[in-house]
Order: C-alpha cells, then sequence, then structure tokens
C-alpha cells in the first residue's frame, strides 16, 4: 500500500512590478514609524534641558508638573467640551444628509460641509473674537440658570473670552470633519438592511436606530476621534480667543479664570522664550504628542471592541 506525500499549495506569481510595489508599501510603513519615532526622539532631545534643571529654572518657576498639568488640564478641557458640542450636532447633520434631505439639497449641504473643513482655523478665532462680547448676555443668563453647578458658577467676565467660547469655536472647527465622515459612513450602510427594517413595519427613524447607527458605530466613532485630534492640537483659534490665568486649573466656563491649553501657550510664549524656559515649551509639545497618542490608542481599543458589531463584517 503506497502513500502520498500531501503536494505543497502552488506559490503565486510574481513579477517584478508585485515586488516593486511591495517594497514601496513596505518602505512607506516603515517611513511612518519611523517618522514617528524621530518626532519623540527630537521633542525629547529638545526637552531634556528643562527636564535636567532646576523647578526654579523652569519657565514658571515652580516646577514642571505645576506648569505643565494645567495646560494639559486646559487641553482636555476644551476639546472634550468642542467633542460634546459637535459630536451629536455632526450626527444629525450627517442623519439629515443621508436620510431625510432631498437630493438636490443634501448635495448641496454636502459641498458646504466639505467646505467648511477647509477654512483656516485664524478665521474661525477671529470669528470667535468677534462675537464673545456679544454671547455675554447668554453666559449670564446660564450663569444665573445653571450657577449652583460649579462649572457655570463664578462672576462671568465682561470680555466673553471664556472657556466656553473657545469650546464653542472648536465645535464649530470640528464639526465638518466629524460630520464628513459619519456622512460616509451611513452612506455605507446596506440597501437591503434598510429596506427590510422598513418592511418589517420600522419608521424611519426606527430603522436608522436598527440598521444605519449599528452599521456605522466604528465610524463615527473614528470621526469623533479625528475631530478630538484636531481640538487638541488646534493653536491659533485658541490663541486669539482664550484669556487664559495662568497655571491654574480650573473648572470654570463662563468667567476669566481659564486654564489655557497646549499649543496655544507655545504659539504666544515661543517667540520670546530663549533656554531652559523654551526647553519648557518643548517639555509641554511632549506631553501634547503622548496626550494625542494615547487617546488615538483608545479610540482603536474601543473601535476593536465594536468591531463585531460593525457592518464591515
Amino acid at each position: 500500500m503506497s502513500t502520498t506525500t500531501p503536494s505543497s499549495p502552488p506559490k503565486a506569481v510574481t513579477r517584478r512590478g508585485d515586488r516593486i510595489f511591495s517594497g514601496l508599501s513596505v518602505g512607506s510603513g516603515v517611513a511612518i514609524l519611523a517618522t514617528l519615532a524621530a518626532v519623540a526622539g527630537f521633542l525629547i532631545y529638545m526637552a531634556l534641558p528643562a527636564i535636567t534643571a532646576d523647578s526654579g529654572e523652569v519657565r514658571g518657576g515652580e516646577g514642571l508638573a505645576s506648569y505643565v498639568a494645567p495646560l494639559i488640564f486646559g487641553t482636555l478641557y476644551s476639546s472634550i467640551i468642542a467633542l460634546i458640542i459637535a459630536f451629536p450636532l455632526s450626527i444629525g447633520i450627517a442623519l439629515f444628509i443621508t436620510h431625510y434631505a432631498p437630493r438636490r439639497l443634501a448635495a448641496g449641504l454636502g459641498y458646504i460641509i466639505d467646505l467648511l473643513a477647509a477654512v483656516p482655523s485664524i478665521i474661525f478665532g477671529l470669528w470667535g473674537l468677534q462675537i464673545a462680547s456679544d454671547a455675554v448676555p447668554t453666559f449670564g443668563w446660564l450663569n444665573e440658570t445653571l450657577g449652583f453647578l460649579p462649572p457655570f458658577g463664578g462672576n462671568v467676565t465682561v470680555t466673553g473670552r471664556t472657556m466656553l467660547m473657545i469650546g464653542i469655536v472648536l465645535a464649530i472647527m470640528i464639526l465638518p470633519i466629524m460630520t464628513a465622515v459619519n456622512r460616509e459612513v451611513f452612506l455605507q450602510t446596506p440597501q437591503l438592511h434598510e429596506e427590510a427594517s422598513l418592511a418589517l413595519g420600522a419608521t424611519r427613524w426606527e430603522m436608522i436606530t436598527q440598521a444605519v447607527i449599528p452599521f456605522g458605530k466604528s465610524g463615527v466613532i473614528s470621526g469623533a476621534m479625528l475631530g478630538l485630534g484636531r481640538a487638541l492640537g488646534e493653536t491659533m483659534a485658541v490663541a486669539i480667543v482664550l484669556s487664559a490665568s495662568g497655571s491654574v486649573i480650573s473648572w470654570e466656563l463662563l468667567t476669566s479664570r481659564a486654564s489655557g491649553t497646549i499649543a496655544g501657550d507655545i504659539a504666544l510664549n515661543f517667540p520670546e522664550s530663549f533656554g531652559v524656559e523654551r526647553s519648557t515649551l518643548f517639555v509641554s509639545g511632549l506631553a501634547l504628542f503622548a496626550v494625542t497618542l494615547l487617546v488615538n490608542m483608545f479610540a482603536r481599543w474601543v473601535i476593536s471592541r465594536r468591531s463585531e458589531f460593525s457592518g464591515a463584517n
């Protein structure tokens, strides 16, 4: 009785173009990792003088932690406020464009959303600075109505350059990119899923909650993280609108006692800083780099946990 050994599976035919394309692909992936490592190494190298210096030599004179911690807090606080405002609005606008608006109106709105994403940030900053004083009566009403909550307490500033104002400006800035991502995700929902839900007697809103939103959940999270990433690194709009009060950690939204942001602080102080003081700003940049990296890692973790519910599978 003879035995036959199983033959090995045939190898794919490779040509010169395949090898070139494979090498370019691998090289591009390695280049991304090398660039990321180079940026991190550069920030660490430039931040070393401040890290090894005495606390009195650091900008602010009270040590790195007391200088950087309020900036990290202000960066996260303003970005989270912007995300809270923009997230539901982006979903609502995307659903209106994809499932409620007539085709011509939806095409026009989509074009406008794409145009808003291309507006320079300094334009939003100038707009926010212009309407800040006009928003003071609204801030006063919020203070009278919700003053029992710590974020809305305190004495309302007459300038309007508050943490809430910069949160609104950042929300408007990140709204286009989040809406564009959500729109494309919702358009990818299989039509058979929508028709099956409607055939079972669901209303349009029930169909959206049963088929569209579950299908695009991971994409919506990705869009939110893209918007959050832009808000975290925004510079000019924050530098123009926000009136920071130095190294303070404050939850107040309507007063002049506001924490600064890392990007805004670097933009305002870098040109006139030298030596250890400039190195301190590189420490702030390194902290922003780490915060952005952690936010993106958290987003990838959330998306991977939700991937089993995604229609992409």
